[in-house]
């Protein structure tokens, strides 16, 4: 399970043409893990977002609210905490996250990997 766990961060932080956008919030780099945390979180509120509105492209994942949104907030602030960042930044480092999804068409490279990772969160 843990070797599961570890692929699918793996997966999610590293996707081939999916790489992050840099972080303007002065130096901040972010560790392997939580760029998969931030990476899934943007997803997991795209995702949200189209099955809010009843978007086909929400309908192929199962329901990420509430998991999904407890998911976003607790990667969130533990970004906070790791970086000294405050919420404007890190509300901007999520929303580069999820334009850079978007731009890309990463979402359903990824969602598979993150769906692993929010069963593993225990939420």
């Amino acid at each position: 399970m843990m070797l599961t766990i570890l692929s699918a961060a793996l997966l999610a932080a590293t996707s081939p043409g999916l790489a992050a956008p840099q972080t303007d919030a002065g130096t901040i780099t972010l560790s392997s893990q939580s760029q998969a945390a931030l990476r899934c979180s943007a997803a997991f509120a795209l995702v949200a977002y189209d099955q809010s509105m009843e978007l086909e492209a929400g309908k192929k994942w199962p329901q990420i609210d509430p998991r999904g949104r407890e998911y976003f907030v607790r990667v969130m602030a533990r970004i906070m905490d790791e970086t000294g960042m405050g919420q404007d930044d890190a509300a901007a480092l999520a929303e580069r996250e999820a334009k850079h999804l978007l731009d890309t068409g990463g979402i359903d490279a990824i969602m598979p990997a993150c769906l692993l990772l929010l069963d593993a969160s225990g939420l």
